[in-house]
């Protein structure tokens, strides 16, 4: 009788086979009613997925809206109507490499590319002289403090689940996200972000420490990436003039999917502070 793992060895290669080849499933209803309702622009022949809506009559105000790793601008699903209800243009995108906008192969993802992307939609739409409130997450929180730092346009910045200190970077690396490297060079080469803020975090962080416009963290004290309370002591520590809103504490890491109510009027008593 062969050795069990020869058998299980044998068995896997078909089944592999088999999975490789299985076609990506269907696009719920919710997520083709979302891409019907945005189009594209071309940023150096990538075609990058945008939603731009016009909201509310009488308000001047524009929220551009930056998603985290590893999902997209569905993120922002559950809070899209009510900050339509504030801002006169709601604007979000899919970063390259994620949601519905291209995902090059092999290709060099940089948090340097994802923020020139967001200038080049900007100027696509023709806001590039217009004051800019960014909402970012995560990843997004990132590809704003590098915008940030070139400050070629006035911004308003608000943070969720911003990774902006060695601990929380250590924390982040050390996650299960990790495990599937070996094996998937396109997840690798997105995940790249993670050495960058190590590499970078004297401009990133420095941006943030130096800047001058409105800053706001929104913080979940159940998120696991920057955990309950060393990151909030921390990020209060590196930036004593941000202003922070905790959550329930039952809030995690996506607190504009977990409590939308709760996060959106968060952020809008921030931006009506001013």
């Amino acid at each position: 009788m062969k050795e069990w793992w020869v058998q299980v060895g044998l068995l896997s290669v078909p089944l592999l086979a088999v999975y490789l080849h299985i076609p990506p499933p269907k696009l719920s209803p919710a997520l083709l009613s979302w891409r019907s309702s945005g189009g594209y622009f071309t940023y150096k022949d990538q075609n990058i997925f945008y939603r731009d809506s016009t909201g509310a009559v009488g308000s001047s105000d524009i929220v551009v809206l930056l998603h985290g790793f590893p999902t997209s601008s569905y993120d922002w699903c559950k809070i899209w109507e009510g900050l339509t209800q504030r801002f006169h243009r709601v604007i979000a995108l899919d970063f390259v490499g994620f949601g519905f906008s291209d995902k090059p192969r092999p290709h060099r993802y940089s948090i340097f590319e994802q923020a020139s992307i967001v200038e080049g939609l900007v100027r696509h739409l023709g806001l590039h002289h217009q004051k800019i409130n960014l909402l970012s997450h995560d990843y997004g929180d990132t590809v704003a403090q590098e915008l940030l730092h070139r400050s070629l346009q006035p911004l308003v910045l608000c943070l969720l689940s911003a990774c902006i200190a060695p601990r929380a970077i250590s924390r982040l690396c050390s996650t299960s996200r990790q495990r599937p490297l070996r094996n998937n060079r396109f997840l690798f080469s997105i995940l790249q972000y993670i050495n960058q803020r190590k590499k970078h975090r004297d401009r990133w962080v420095g941006a943030l420490m130096s800047t001058s416009v409105p800053l706001h963290l929104i913080y979940g004290p159940l998120d696991p990436v920057n955990p309950h309370p060393e990151f909030l002591q921390l990020y209060k520590k590196v930036l004593p003039m941000s202003t922070v809103s905790v959550l329930d504490d039952h809030i995690s890491h996506y607190p504009q999917l977990e409590d939308p109510t709760g996060f959106l009027n968060a952020y809008l008593n921030f931006i009506n502070s001013f």
